[in-house]
């Protein structure tokens, strides 16, 4: 099954794009459906020098900008390419959907084109963030800023399945994000979360704090958008000034320059883990399909590893498995709710 690529979102659109399909052909053997003005992409992919049959052009002569409002795509620009890319999933032409474009206008597409999984009131974004131990998945990073007690259920049982083969773990530890370790720290909502997520039958270890996101002692933490929005751009800023400063003060005094030379390999593997373009972006849980929202200005190697992910996801059917664990999420409680 081909991946549909918003070949006209993102800031470095529509070249990143089309030599990120290019990549991931020669590199992984992935077939993709480009989405975009034809006349442009059928230019670029000439100049790339791909030959093979791997990559389809889809035409859609629209385009929404960063000024267009979320529903645009739906509403009035039903010809652009993140709503054409979105029909294409809908009708079973592509198992999923990358975009480096207008992240609200890409969320509303998912949920009103592709449709949300039954049982899931509120689709998330979830984020793959490196730490001390390996990796922590972080949701909701935007797609819901106030969320609801029953969306962080959903939040919990969604992360939970997204690690298990994100992380390869048969039970993913799940933290509140909170601002203390005990029950009775945090808000009136994070108090309400707290016991609803004690009922899930998941392997909730309780709250956590900000430190937890970095030092390894919980594999997913679920929060509501606007908490994890915040947390994710710092992690994203943090990283950045941390390698920035190492290569001023490599440069700066001979000794450090050489011991750079004798460490480059440990180096580069250091940039490796900090670099978000290596997991390509954030899945949208919770939708008949996998989708995939990058950053606006996602390389094409961020896009490239985008449609990587997205292509293993569709073939281990996350989106069938995440259906399954809410109907037994739904059904447990409706027995403790009879018993």
């Amino acid at each position: 099954m081909r991946i549909a690529v918003d070949a006209m979102g993102g800031d470095h659109a529509p070249t990143v794009n089309v030599d990120a399909a290019v990549a991931a052909a020669r590199e992984f053997g992935i077939p993709t459906l480009l989405v975009g003005r034809e006349d442009m992409l059928a230019r670029l992919l000439s100049e790339s020098g791909y030959r093979g049959s791997d990559i389809e052009i889809v035409d859609a002569a629209e385009v929404i900008t960063m000024d267009d409002p979320a529903t645009a795509a739906i509403r009035k620009k039903r010809n652009s390419s993140i709503r054409v890319a979105a029909n294409c999933v809908r009708d079973g032409r592509a198992g999923g959907l990358v975009s480096a474009g207008h992240t609200g206008a890409g969320m509303v597409c998912a949920k009103m084109v592709i449709g949300t999984i039954e049982g899931v009131d509120r689709p998330a974004l979830a984020a793959i963030l490196p730490n001390l131990r390996g990796h922590c998945l972080l949701l909701d990073v935007g797609a819901n800023p106030d969320a609801k007690t029953s969306h962080f259920k959903e939040f919990a049982v969604m992360g939970s399945i997204y690690a298990q083969l994100a992380f390869g773990k048969k039970s993913p530890s799940i933290g509140l994000m909170s601002i203390g370790e005990e029950d009775s720290k945090g808000t009136d909502k994070t108090k309400e979360v707290f016991k609803t997520l004690k009922d899930t039958g998941l392997n909730f270890i309780g709250n956590v704090e900000g430190r937890d996101v970095f030092n390894g002692t919980v594999d997913v933490i679920v929060t509501d958008g606007f908490t994890g929005n915040v947390i994710l751009k710092v992690s994203e800023a943090l990283a950045e000034m941390v390698e920035k400063l190492l290569r001023e003060e490599i440069k700066s005094t001979l000794q450090a320059s050489v011991g750079f030379l004798l460490s480059r390999s440990a180096f580069r593997r250091f940039k490796q883990r900090l670099d978000y373009s290596e997991y390509g972006g954030a899945p949208l849980l919770g939708v008949r399909g996998c989708v995939i929202i990058c950053h606006g200005r996602s390389s094409a190697k961020a896009v490239k590893n985008a449609i990587r992910f997205a292509s293993e996801f569709s073939k281990q059917r996350l989106a069938e498995t995440i259906q399954e664990k809410i109907a037994d999420l739904h059904s447990r409680e409706d027995r403790l709710v009879k018993a």
